[in-house]
């Protein structure tokens, strides 16, 4: 009996133990496959978006967007302000929550 138990519960330990071991392989060989050479076409996506990165923070916005993109930016935004309200809509909205009033009752 306490025999079934010890090896019923060394199975589910050993079970444990595999899985976080898995994960941590998993995690170290996204970390050493950073210290290495990436794959050529690899790195030419990496290259592309930290160089769309760098236009985009320049431009200040999105990247080659003609007039026409504008346009729809503009008339998306009027309908949403229609519909929901007053407001700037490109930002988060934020929020408040006070804390509720408490108060005693004398026993």
């Amino acid at each position: 009996m306490i025999l079934r138990q010890i090896l019923r519960l060394s199975s589910l330990f050993h079970s444990t133990v595999s899985i976080h071991v898995r994960r941590n392989i998993g995690l170290s060989a996204i970390v050493f496959n950073k210290t290495k050479e990436l794959d050529p076409v690899q790195k030419l996506f990496l290259d592309k978006i930290r160089e769309y990165n760098t236009k985009s923070k320049q431009a200040g916005g999105p990247v080659d967007a003609g007039p026409d993109f504008q346009k729809d930016m503009n008339e998306s935004l009027a309908r949403l302000q229609r519909a929901y309200g007053e407001g700037d809509l490109t930002k988060f909205p934020e929020f408040k929550f006070e804390e509720p009033k408490f108060e005693e009752t004398p026993k």
